[in-house]
């Protein structure tokens, strides 16, 4: 096999972007306003993204056009020159935790080349499961928690009583949530944000999480599968709908409700990538820190075609990035 030359990497041109958004959002932290935070990291992630040197395609954003006024579906963003990518973004992962001040809001975004991403169609939540690499192939969403259980214990050589489930606390969970409890696993519930709690699944050199498993955001799962192709990890997917009413728009429209989708069914591609930055601290990343000299930002970045995965660290002077930027920090 003959060696490509180093190729141009994108996700490091969006750590800007993610950056951008998180500082934006973070003076809303703690204020109760969740549509406020959302806004202003949206205005941010818009602003820098036209800077940026992609013809993309906003896949995964904020909603229908009548919905949302920036970022939203099938909206294009970026110079309009450059490669021609798919676009997933969560400009606050976590509204309710910015506006409450609780740990874990991050600011996200995904690209792939394009019609490589899954378009979720009318499905808003979907049934995951994210694992990672030493436990990949050991998952089956067709078969009992209590299985999966074993299987995931059986290859990384751990007793059940070791591992660490993390899921999201929802009513819809209850009977999900005895079945782990009554198997003697460690259960970890989340009022939001499982795009950290999947990475922190599929991440091997961070060894919090062994299992994601729940019902969440359709849009987040395939944000998600940027980062567990990057990490090596697994991600499996149903597509869950919340009525019958959804259910049929899903059949008319040619979607299979029983398959159970891949990584590469949610991202078809393996040059994907992921870049995000923490807004409020959590297990995945420290939040912004503002003083009086400026602001501190942390971003974790990836990209799947290399496996490449870093840390960033940013020092931000804020005085400075107003006299020209009209992103409001």
């Amino acid at each position: 096999m003959n060696p490509e030359e180093p190729d141009r990497n994108l996700a490091i041109e969006f750590v800007r972007v993610t950056e951008s958004a998180a500082m934006a959002a973070a003076k809303w932290q703690g204020r109760g306003d969740k549509e406020s935070g959302d806004q202003a990291a949206v205005d941010a992630m818009r602003k820098m993204l036209d800077t940026v040197e992609i013809d993309g395609t906003v896949v995964i954003g904020e909603g229908e056009k009548d919905e949302a006024p920036m970022l939203f579906n099938g909206e294009h963003v970026g110079t309009g020159e450059g490669p021609v990518v798919d676009i997933a973004v969560d400009p606050v992962e976590g509204t309710r935790l910015l506006a409450e001040g609780r740990s874990g809001s991050l600011a996200v975004i995904a690209g792939a080349p394009d019609a490589t991403m899954f378009n979720p169609g009318p499905c808003v939540y979907m049934e995951k499961m994210v694992v990672g690499p030493e436990a990949v192939g050991s998952i089956d969403l067709d078969r009992s928690i209590e299985d999966n259980l074993t299987a995931i214990a059986a290859v990384t050589g751990r007793p059940v009583g070791e591992l660490t489930v993390v899921m999201l606390d929802r009513d819809r969970h209850e009977d999900a949530k005895r079945q782990f409890r009554d198997a003697g696993c460690r259960l970890q519930l989340i009022t939001d944000g499982d795009v950290a709690a999947g990475i922190l699944a599929a991440w091997e050199d961070r060894p919090h999480v062994d299992l994601l498993y729940g019902i969440g955001g359709t849009p987040e799962g395939v944000v998600t599968a940027c980062a567990v192709k990057a990490l090596g990890g697994e991600m499996l997917g149903r597509l869950w709908p919340r009525s019958d009413a959804e259910r049929q728009l899903a059949v008319d429209a040619g979607y299979d409700l029983e398959q159970v989708l891949t990584t590469d069914d949610l991202v078809a591609d393996d040059d994907c990538f992921i870049a995000c930055t923490g807004i409020t601290p959590g297990q995945l990343l420290d939040g912004v820190t503002l003083d009086a000299r400026g602001a501190t930002t942390e971003t974790l970045v990836m990209r799947s075609k290399s496996g490449t995965v870093r840390t960033i660290r940013a020092r931000h002077r804020l005085e400075k990035l107003r006299r020209y930027a009209s992103i409001e920090f």
